[in-house]
């Protein structure tokens, strides 16, 4: 009889709560996208794959999302398509922006559709006051492991040797050492890789003494090796068991070279920073031939590509290491595969560092990335610290067409 009682109540509690999230759902304001606006932060990252250009979009019911990434003339005319729109049909305006014009997106172009898509993705946690990671079935994890690139690590410096950074970064509370293969001085520009992967081995074995016998550490060739170094570069660690090895050969021989690679060593492999969307990585993670996927927002098209990206890898049973870009899209990765079930491991260089135009941004500790609590993508800015450099208020329809199936969905026009 207790029993009954018990399961009564919980059936009850769970009809209540199943009624208030329909509820939640269905008392969505409906909203129309007015205006979206670019920024310039303090400090902008020159690097284009990095961008960390603040874009905002608006709504006429006062909801405004906050993405990251893009640049002016990128994010310009894939605006334009959300001029007038809906913001919670997010899939369908990003088949939109990615499909409505003659060339389809490459990577640039895919890289502001992604920031206009993680401010979507803010819209929508906002609206309905849950963080971004609740609307994607809820964290997995309590808190996303990291590897340090450039943060500011205690009595780490420019010229501390492998040994004791690597020691200093497990202590500080990262789960892996990195470190670039066979890096040279700024003021140095010749690399000779025959010359230079001589001394790959004795630089790994000082990585690995000072992570210890238990700890991981991560090379990364920086694609700076054709496929015959990187076989032999490869093989000669083996034996020290790096956690992977990063970019082992060019970028661009990707889909080529790393199916030969991986049938010639016995070393994880991880690969795609450069990288733009699920096609680039579906043959890769169907075949095994790399270990961890490094896609990344919002280079790949935003959360809704990623979390495509993520179901792939998880199919595979491959893990996620994505690149860093800047903050906002760092707290959009952690709302995003904070949800993934596979391996995950973050590229953090934010240690020690303050960003004056978010005051509120990342829950960083002990080499850790923590989730919260906080609506939509859990971030504030302070727009005093920014130079608006764009904004966009009139829909784009000029040599854009969009075509239907009968069903509504959206095809190729």
């Amino acid at each position: 009889m207790k029993r009954r009682t018990i399961l009564k109540s919980l059936l009850a509690a769970m009809a209540v709560g199943a009624t208030s999230s329909l509820r939640a759902f269905a008392s969505l304001p409906k909203m129309k996208i007015t205006r979206v606006r670019a920024y310039q932060p303090p400090n902008p990252n020159p690097l284009f794959n990095q961008s960390d250009m603040v874009v905002t979009v608006e709504t006429d019911a006062g909801i405004m999302g906050i993405g990251e990434g893009g640049s002016k003339d990128l994010l310009s005319q894939a605006a334009g398509r959300l001029i007038g729109r809906d913001p919670q049909y997010i899939e369908r305006l990003w088949q939109d922006m990615n499909r409505a014009f003659f060339y389809p997106a490459g990577r640039e172009r895919t890289h502001a559709i992604g920031a206009l898509d993680l401010a979507l993705w803010d819209i929508k946690g906002k609206a309905m006051n849950l963080p971004v990671h609740e609307l994607l079935g809820g964290m997995v994890r309590n808190y996303c492991e990291c590897y340090n690139t450039a943060g500011i690590i205690p009595g780490v410096t420019a010229d501390t040797p492998i040994k004791e950074r690597a020691r200093a970064t497990i202590e500080a509370g990262y789960r892996a050492f990195r470190f670039g293969a066979m890096d040279l001085p700024r003021d140095e520009s010749t690399f000779n890789t025959s010359e230079r992967i001589t001394h790959l081995t004795e630089e790994c074995a000082t990585a690995r003494e000072g992570v210890g016998k238990d700890g991981d550490w991560i090379v990364d060739f920086h694609q700076r090796f054709d496929l015959s170094d990187a076989v032999r570069g490869c093989n000669e660690i083996e034996s020290l068991a790096p956690f992977f090895v990063e970019d082992p050969v060019r970028a661009e021989a990707f889909l080529q070279d790393l199916p030969i690679l991986r049938r010639k060593v016995n070393v994880p492999l991880a690969a795609g920073e450069e990288w733009g969307n699920r096609w680039d990585f579906n043959p890769l993670v169907e075949d095994h031939d790399i270990d961890f996927v490094r896609a990344t927002l919002p280079n790949v098209g935003g959360i809704t590509e990623m979390m495509k990206i993520a179901a792939l890898c998880e199919t595979h049973f491959v893990g996620i290491v994505p690149h860093f870009t800047g903050p906002i899209a760092t707290a959009a990765l952690v709302n995003s595969l904070g949800t993934y079930s596979g391996p995950v491991l973050m590229e953090y260089n934010y240690q020690g560092r303050t960003f004056p135009h978010l005051p509120v941004c990342l829950d960083f500790k002990n080499g850790k990335l923590y989730p919260n609590e906080r609506s939509g993508l859990g971030v504030e800015l302070d727009f005093k610290q920014l130079k608006q450099v764009a904004e966009i208020t009139e829909p784009v329809t000029a040599r854009a067409q969009t075509y239907f199936r009968p069903d509504g969905s959206i095809t190729n026009w």
